[in-house]
């Protein structure tokens, strides 16, 4: 982390030498709406973090005390620029360690316990409607892949409502956070927020290349196998198989053939058969080759087939699909 950064977010805040002066408890009125509630699961609002109409915004994590259970009208993502703090989200121990990323929907239950003084970490508050700038730049990598992660960061999802990304050696990444914490720390230009949402767009392509670091819950038996089955689909789909997939991770093809239903509402065949189309599709706008050999290249063999395929989901031939890309 860029030591000017760390620098800028070290000192201790008004907030933080209340604590120190022997506060007990956090200051409700900064996050609660109703202070005097005290629900097991308080609901920290939005209108208290997100100040002045913003989609989102950034403030260092307070240190030195338990934050109580509570949950968020907004999604929040943790970045560990220092150190590590420890979380207990939806009843699971998570430890956060510097260059690690923690992604939080609107339904997840966390407390935090106490950091020290060189535990410095950021959090994101940010409303959901943020997010339809930033993934529309995800458009042109359309893929089932992408479709869960975007579920899992911004819905609810029965087996798991985080996510957190053990990136501490991925450079691109660490950049990006760097950059977007410099574009949030005291700036006041009307543009902060179409940079921000650009640098967001910018860190879900690169989390989407690194998938294989996401950490879920080990209770979301189903996130753990949707990730491996669309990794799969991603990069084996000229041969991939559903008997095949269920050997890899030892689990009946019944079984992974519910889960897939349940949590993206098609079946293996449809997604497998979604990701060739769309990289036919990438081949003959962006190559010149031969349609036989694009048929083959994802997965038909059969050509005829495969145009009769094509033209059921595009409503064209391969041809004139690609005479008019």
């Amino acid at each position: 982390m860029n030591k000017k950064i760390l620098e800028i977010l070290n000192p201790i805040t008004d907030e933080e030498k209340a604590i120190l002066d022997g506060a007990e408890h956090i200051n409700r009125n900064l996050y609660y709406s109703d202070e005097k509630s005290s629900t097991p699961d308080d609901e920290i609002d939005s209108s208290r973090v997100l100040q002045d109409g913003k989609l989102i915004d950034m403030r260092p994590h307070v240190r030195f005390i338990h934050f109580p259970l509570h949950t968020h009208n907004y999604v929040e993502f943790i970045y560990m620029c220092q150190g590590e703090t420890t979380h207990i989200i939806d009843g699971q121990r998570i430890v956060l360690k510097e260059g690690d990323l923690l992604f939080m929907n609107q339904h997840a239950r966390q407390e935090i316990l106490p950091a020290g003084e060189n535990d410095i970490a950021v959090n994101f508050m940010i409303l959901p409607e943020f997010f339809d700038t930033a993934f529309s730049m995800l458009e042109k990598n359309e893929s089932p892949l992408r479709d869960f992660l975007v579920s899992c960061l911004t819905k609810k999802n029965a087996d798991g409502n985080f996510l957190y990304f053990k990136v501490s050696d991925i450079p691109q990444i660490q950049n990006i956070m760097e950059n977007m914490i410099w574009n949030m720390i005291g700036t006041d230009s009307t543009d902060y927020q179409n940079v921000n949402q650009v640098t967001i767009g910018l860190l879900f392509l690169n989390l989407l290349k690194h998938t294989e670091s996401i950490g879920v819950s080990r209770t979301s038996y189903d996130q753990e196998i949707m990730f491996k089955l669309l990794r799969y689909i991603d990069t084996d789909y000229r041969d991939a198989s559903l008997t095949s997939f269920s050997n890899s991770v030892s689990e009946d093809p019944y079984v992974l053939s519910r889960i897939i239903k349940k949590n993206t509402g098609s079946t293996f065949k449809e997604l497998l058969q979604s990701k060739r189309l769309n990289k036919a599709q990438e081949l003959l706008k962006n190559t010149n080759i031969s349609i036989a050999d694009i048929s083959v290249m994802v997965g038909y063999d059969n050509t005829s087939f495969f145009h009769r395929l094509f033209r059921r989901n595009f409503g064209c031939s391969p041809r004139d699909f690609r005479l008019n890309s």
